[in-house]
């Protein structure tokens, strides 16, 4: 019987059209992806642009609002009012929302950025809000990490919650991403990629930094876009999973 595995690609981050022919290259191989909305990455016309390469390929769309910071790529955690962080992070919805019903396509899941998607998955406020941005705008799912504060409560408030797991981010030994700044915390080489996340789907296991094994259980896995050499991760990827009979799907939430 053939498996299946969502493999989704943060996209709409990168300049110019060698930004969106990498793009739509990723596009090529993903089943999921979540789109910049203007907050660390993206604008009007790389939305309009993602968006449609996205709908050309099948590919179910999601958000990926992130805190207001263009200049740390979002990867920083930010110190603001909430009702100004609220009102940023709604307006990035709503920016990309109104673009994906001018070309009829719904958005799928909402999956916060670098530091927000940290913070999120900690912060039982932030939580709170990201889980009830996706609600107010009629988002089905919420992407985050599996056994965090953001999957306690969407699961509480009955929302799709699909766990997330990476193919070129290396693990901490209590399950969290281990830190950008880091040696080891990005793996560029396709082929240890392709093992993780073999591994992942295959066993439910990571192997950590310290090199011990842990449990991971997730829904989707992910392939950042912009990282180096992504493109070709990406098909590398595929051929890896599709050699041992996986499919690529966007399933939805259990």
């Amino acid at each position: 019987m053939s498996r299946t595995i969502c493999l989704n690609s943060d996209i709409g981050e990168l300049p110019g059209e060698t930004g969106r022919a990498m793009d739509r290259a990723i596009l090529d191989v993903v089943s999921r992806c979540s789109i910049a909305c203007g907050g660390h990455a993206g604008d009007d016309d790389s939305m309009r642009a993602t968006l449609k390469a996205a709908k050309a390929r099948h590919v179910v769309v999601g958000a990926h609002p992130s805190y207001p910071d263009r200049q740390n790529f979002g990867r920083k955690s930010m110190k603001m009012p909430q009702d100004e962080l609220e009102s940023s992070l709604r307006q990035q919805v709503r920016a990309l929302g109104s673009f994906a019903r001018g070309q009829g396509i719904a958005i799928d899941h909402l999956k916060p950025h670098g530091a927000l998607y940290n913070d999120a998955s900690r912060d039982p406020t932030l939580a709170e809000f990201i889980v009830r941005l996706t609600r107010d705008a009629r988002i089905r799912a919420v992407i985050g990490p599996p056994d965090s504060m953001l999957a306690k409560i969407a699961h509480a408030t009955g929302t799709d919650f699909l766990a997330e797991g990476f193919a070129d981010r290396t693990y901490a030994r209590d399950g969290s991403l281990l830190a950008r700044g880091e040696s080891g915390a990005v793996i560029h080489e396709a082929d240890a990629q392709a093992a993780q996340v073999i591994s992942i789907i295959e066993d439910s296991t990571v192997i950590a930094a310290d090199n011990q094994v842990i449990s991971l259980q997730v829904d989707t896995i992910c392939l950042h876009g912009d990282t180096a050499g992504a493109v070709q991760s990406a098909l590398a990827l595929r051929e890896a999973l599709h050699s041992r009979g996986i499919e690529i799907k966007a399933q939805a939430a259990p």
